[in-house]
């Protein structure tokens, strides 16, 4: 066996000799590393190292030099993974394999994610991999529509399973039957006895459970007895090594009862098909259950419909084609009701779309020429033509599904333990078995009892709902959580913002709507304010200024005519509206031609000293009007604070607007610690002090200039009607905008761990307390003696309770709409 490794993998920033050299070097540095060549023809390097080579560290000197490897994420479909230790174990084998920097295998979907290091594209590796783990894996790929979708392979497991527990009971039935039946009726077992005999009996038993075992259970047997012969047990050797032994001191007692001591003789054929019957009724009322956790994705994989009605130009007749088939740049007709297929942009025709699969909001949105659509929303009453901007899985549906997918298949901190304890778990258990049966022999038990105890033992130990704690909340919260519209980039996030302490908020665009409107104007005495409103409006239409654009939604301008219009930058503009001379602008500006009231100025202080901005207007040489605008509060601002003191949180607000402007907000919105005029630099000081004070703070934000503020928060909170920039620095995206999305995020953060923690309780206080109990531990003190089918009973039913406390979470949170309405309406009746 060859003592190095061979890594070959593209780089990024490989634009010169120099760099080729100092890549090279960077790569010598790290310990392990025997020799390494960089190629600048196609920017790729190779590495030979010793088999210790820590990948995780490579990547890293590369990254702090300048030239980060190129990484690439591969899926892999998992085959037989039954139970926590099956997780601990394909991940170990994959970890192992060159090139692999991170792998999260998941027993709720059955599916491995792994970041690879970008080389020569070969998974065969990985293949080999798993398969001798004892996984047969296929990759897949995104784009392929062979590859089974996990809503196709539940159905099929689940098929599977119920053909298997059919033909399991039916061959149980008479086993029970035969043996069972004497005990509830003691006439029974006189007819019997006096009919077929007991020998005739026992065969018959023999030969069902036989059938049983070998045909339904035959996979038990193959899955189980591999894995301990690779000494990699699972709980699938459990309930082989049961089996078979229950099965096996049978099949003596039937046919060589003389090999027993005479008070030993007795079968327990119908412990053997107890057991496998049960635990396949466990496994298919769990196969149900999983297919459940995933819901929230199935859902919001079926609004992409399959296919759309593409025009070759404007005014042409569309094809109904696939979706696989359209391209960007591609003309798109969108009928009344239909379902948006691709993200674009209008270009001909106007009317409202359903957005709320993005936005969580019920009523449409109005769309024009130039707005932008999304794949997943429905088109209402006008036919719609869009140009396609991205289609297949750059569309912001797919982004969203695979955001929400990433965070599902994350590991909280917790989970790591887990994995430790279920990986030496089986092992533990054989241990605790053997233990069982020899104590029992060396304390004067029978053979039979002893057998009994260790059996029960192997069935009872639940290596499953250990596995299962952790990932089947995170895939039902963080799904359920999507159907909200909010999104948890990383599930890791659902720990922190479980802790945090303190909200910090940005002001502009996150609880304001970051656009002015008109709050007030105060005209001379012989102006005609809606007319002269229309003139300015008419005016604005010229410029791009964000104040502009709020003047022209103030009031209609249509069919007024505008004539030699001028700009000054920053300062105002003016032209001759509807012939006369008007000029619109700063008090500086429309000051050196006009004189302007004593009492406009001191209303413009004032309106200046709450956060509002006074423009100026003068109309053919004399002052017209100061229009006062402000940016409004967003209407469910001061609800979603109120919801959030009410739940203990401290609030505050870090702005980039004035003092003056911050202050009058937080005192609307009753945030009592303010901080305003804050660079970005200045941002990170104050989450500082934030966080030294009041702990774990969270800081929601949707600009450019929040960036590093949500990076630097315990959880960055990211509106989605902000920047893309800001959306990829939050850990949490809302992708409604709304502030109330933040209460929402809180209440789901703590309902999912505290529905994590109950599950691990449970999980490992079974095993603590149900172990002992199998191996007899209450027998000296009167009490009973488990038997194998019931303790197969109660390994069934404790993964399926945990899967149904993890179900919980899809009917634990109300709506976003509804989170607020009561603290909304006691808000409203205070006030009134």
């Amino acid at each position: 066996m060859t003592s190095t490794l061979q890594l070959s993998f593209a780089l990024d920033g490989v634009s010169c000799g120099g760099c080729v050299g100092r890549a090279q070097r960077a790569i010598e540095t790290v310990p392990g590393v025997r020799g390494a060549h960089v190629n600048l023809a196609n920017a790729r390097a190779d590495v030979t190292a010793d088999l210790g080579l820590s990948v995780a560290e490579l990547t890293h000197v590369l990254a702090k030099a300048g030239y980060p490897a190129r990484e690439r994420q591969v899926v892999l479909q998992l085959e037989g993974l039954s139970c926590g230790s099956c997780i601990a174990r394909v991940e170990a084998a994959l970890l192992a394999v060159p090139g692999v920097l991170s792998a999260h295998a998941s027993l709720t979907d059955g599916r491995a994610r792994l970041q690879v290091l970008d080389g020569d594209g070969d998974d065969q590796a990985l293949l080999n991999a798993s398969s001798q783990a004892g996984y047969q894996a296929i990759v897949i790929n995104g784009g392929d529509r062979d590859v089974e979708t996990p809503k196709e392979r539940s159905a099929r497991e689940q098929r599977d399973l119920r053909k298997r527990t059919f033909w399991a009971a039916l061959l149980t039935l008479p086993v029970f039957g035969l043996e069972m039946g004497g005990h509830l009726l003691p006439s029974f077992h006189h007819w019997v006895m006096a009919t077929i005999g007991q020998t005739v009996s026992w065969t018959l038993q023999a030969i069902l459970v036989s059938m049983l075992l070998f045909g339904p259970g035959r996979q038990f047997l193959t899955i189980g007895f591999s894995a301990l012969w690779r000494r990699a047990p699972d709980m699938n050797s459990l309930v082989a090594l049961g089996t078979t032994a229950a099965f096996s001191y049978s099949m003596v007692a039937c046919f060589l009862p003389e090999a027993l001591p005479v008070d030993a003789v007795a079968v327990y054929f119908e412990s053997a098909a107890v057991i496998v019957t049960l635990i396949l009724v466990g496994r298919l009322l769990e196969a149900r259950a999983k297919g459940q956790t995933g819901a929230a994705i199935q859902a919001l994989a079926g609004l992409q419909p399959a296919t759309a009605h593409r025009l070759p130009a404007l005014g042409e007749l569309a094809q109904e084609v696939p979706v696989a088939d359209i391209r960007s740049g591609d003309l798109i007709r969108l009928r009344p009701g239909e379902r948006v297929a691709v993200d674009g942009v209008v270009v001909q025709g106007q009317g409202p779309l359903d957005e709320a699969m993005l936005s969580g909001e019920p009523i449409p949105v109005f769309k024009s020429n130039g707005d932008r659509v999304s794949a997943g929303t429905v088109n209402g009453a006008s036919p719609l033509v869009i140009q396609t901007t991205d289609v297949g899985q750059h569309t912001r549906l797919s982004q969203i599904i695979a955001m929400v997918e990433r965070a599902q298949a994350v590991k909280l901190p917790v989970q790591a333990l887990v994995d430790r304890i279920t990986l030496w778990f089986v092992p533990a258990i054989l241990g605790v078995a053997v233990i069982t049966f020899l104590i029992w022999l060396s304390f004067g038990g029978s053979v039979s009892a002893a057998l009994v105890a260790s059996v029960s033992v192997l069935i009872i130990a639940c290596p499953c709902a250990m596995g299962l704690a952790t990932p089947t909340s995170i895939m039902v919260g963080l799904g359920r959580a999507a159907e909200q519209s909010i999104l948890f980039r990383k599930g890791t996030a659902l720990q922190s913002l479980e802790g945090v302490q303190l909200v910090a908020f940005d002001k502009t665009g996150t609880l304001t709507e970051g656009k002015p409107a008109l709050i007030e104007a105060h005209c001379a005495p012989n102006v005609d304010k809606e007319r002269l409103l229309s003139q300015v409006a008419a005016l604005e239409a010229q410029s791009e200024h964000p104040i502009g654009k709020a003047l022209v939604r103030a009031a209609p301008s249509d069919g007024i005519n505008v004539e030699a219009v001028d700009v000054s930058p920053g300062q105002g503009i003016s032209g001759l509206v509807a012939g006369e001379r008007l000029a619109v602008g700063t008090f500086d500006y429309i000051a050196t031609s006009v004189d302007i009231p004593e009492s406009w100025q001191r209303a413009a202080r004032e309106a200046s000293a709450k956060g509002a901005t006074p423009v100026f207007v003068a109309r053919d040489g004399a002052a017209a009007a100061v229009l006062m605008m402000l940016d409004q509060l967003k209407p469910e601002a001061a609800s979603a604070i109120s919801a959030l003191k009410q739940q203990g949180m401290k609030v505050a607000m870090i702005s980039g607007d004035t003092v003056g402007a911050a202050s009058h907000i937080a005192a609307r919105l009753g945030i009592d610690i303010v901080f305003g005029a804050c660079l970005p630099e200045q941002k990170l000081e104050r989450l500082a002090e934030l966080k030294a004070v009041h702990g774990a703070v969270a800081f929601v934000g949707d600009g450019i200039n929040d960036v590093p503020a949500l990076a630097a928060a315990d959880c960055g909170i990211a509106l989605g009607t902000g920047t893309d920039v800001a959306m990829e620095a939050g850990e949490v995206v809302l992708s409604a905008g709304t502030p109330q999305g933040v209460v929402s995020a809180l209440q789901m953060s703590r309902a999912i761990m505290r529905n994590i923690r109950q599950n691990l309780v449970w999980a490992f206080g079974y095993n603590v307390l149900m172990v002992p109990v199998a191996a007899g531990i209450l027998v000296p003190f009167g009490g009973p003696m488990l038997s194998p089918m019931l303790a197969a009973g109660a390994m069934a039913g404790s993964s399926v309770l945990v899967l149904a406390n993890a179900l919980r979470l899809r009917r634990g949170f109300g709506s976003i709409h509804d989170t607020l309405s009561g603290q909304q309406n006691k808000s409203l009746a205070v006030s009134g």
